[in-house]
């Protein structure tokens, strides 16, 4: 695919790189360039940035509050935010939740939520994976039991990213124990306030805490939170998990991080040897592949089709070229990066750095970035995926 921009088109990225320009706060953009530790506040304050303009839901559409922009809009700013230095926007809302409860929701559900998410007023976390159902996500165990007009949910979910942010969570449980494996689940959209929840912390290998285990104690739901029919959850989670896939390619990204290898490798006089030449080639035709696979996918998705087993292809490729981005960032700053500095990447730290200013974040990064192989389904799963759906073994 060869993209040939309209003038329209050119306009548009004009547009965009001057509201960058004019509105994207210094500091932040610093932070995010300089891979500072962004907090809630940071988070949200673009947000609101976002919000005020009308672009903080790109793909939605305008009756639903939405900028609705074409495919190529959506790749034009992914690219100029990720340029630009944008910190990232909470994405379990805006990218998850909110096109499920579009599609599935009933109107009362939409009304409520659907402007509170674009808001901010309401962040989601999401409650999906448990201590002994993470790839296979369809062995869940946290049920909920029916209550008079509520349900009684007990049970626990890890590696609930933001869960200590969060005001809201779309939550899958077992409503029917005697049912197959993907059947008897339900979708629940819970609020984080609710008396028996509570939220524990696990602190990763780069020393954050982003993650964290959710504990559901006799919680009460009203049934009216459940999105869609009861024990029809697998459909509405596969429709999400197709969105979340998709989105975690993070083309816009990889590419600011490449750029930023490059550089580190030029400091660092990497750029002279022919091996690691070669390796940051090769990587770089592997994300002009991934990138051209995402406009493909969101041209299907644009089309009114839902995000299909291909989708596991962005995730595959997108979570591998951001790992190898660190593993070659790693690599080209050498022994330098073995220092374990995660105070260096507070805002307003003024100790001593090890080694040059960009050095601090490099081994964070490299560890944290383990995990994106694993999120949104095991890279593993999603080989199995593609060979049932795609290829038909």
């Amino acid at each position: 695919m060869e993209l040939s921009y309209t003038k329209e088109e050119q306009e548009f990225r004009q547009e965009v790189r001057a509201f960058l320009k004019e509105k994207l706060p210094a500091d932040l953009a610093r932070k995010v360039k300089e891979s500072k530790i962004t907090t809630r506040d940071d988070m949200m304050r673009w947000h609101r940035i976002l919000f005020e303009k009308g672009w903080i839901a790109p793909a939605w559409p305008k009756q639903c509050g939405g900028a609705e922009w074409s495919i190529i809009q959506r790749h034009i700013y992914d690219e100029e935010a990720a340029e630009a230095g944008t910190p990232a926007v909470a994405p379990f809302g805006l990218v998850m939740c909110g096109p499920v409860v579009m599609k599935y929701g009933n109107q009362k559900q939409k009304d409520f939520f659907l402007p509170r998410i674009l808001s901010g007023e309401i962040v989601f976390c999401q409650g999906y994976s448990e201590p002994s159902s993470g790839s296979d996500l369809a062995s869940l165990k946290t049920k909920a039991e029916h209550d008079g007009d509520n349900y009684k949910v007990n049970g626990q979910k890890t590696w609930t990213s933001m869960a200590r942010w969060a005001d809201w969570i779309f939550c899958l449980v077992r409503t029917d124990p005697a049912a197959k494996k993907q059947e008897g689940i339900s979708f629940l959209l819970i609020d984080m306030k609710t008396p028996g929840i509570r939220v524990r912390p696990i602190v990763t290998m780069d020393g954050g805490a982003e993650v964290n285990e959710t504990f559901f104690d006799d919680v009460i739901v009203p049934q009216a939170n459940r999105i869609g029919d009861e024990n029809k959850g697998w459909t509405y989670a596969k429709f999400l998990l197709g969105n979340e896939r998709t989105s975690i390619g993070q083309v816009g990204g990889s590419k600011r991080e490449l750029k930023k290898l490059k550089e580190i490798a030029k400091a660092e006089h990497m750029d002279q040897s022919k091996r690691f030449r070669d390796e940051v080639a090769l990587l770089e035709i592997e994300l002009m592949a991934l990138e051209q696979s995402n406009l493909r996918m969101i041209a299907s998705l644009s089309g009114g089709k839902d995000p299909g087993a291909e989708a596991s292809i962005l995730k595959i490729r997108g979570s591998e070229i951001q790992q190898r981005i660190t593993e070659l960032t790693f690599e080209a700053l050498g022994p330098t990066a073995l220092p374990f500095q995660r105070e260096a990447m507070e805002e307003g730290w003024n100790g001593e750095v090890i080694g040059p200013d960009y050095a601090p974040s490099v081994a964070p990064k490299y560890f944290n970035f383990r995990k994106t192989s694993i999120y949104g389904g095991s890279n593993e799963i999603q080989h199995n995926i593609l060979a049932k759906a795609v290829l038909g073994l």
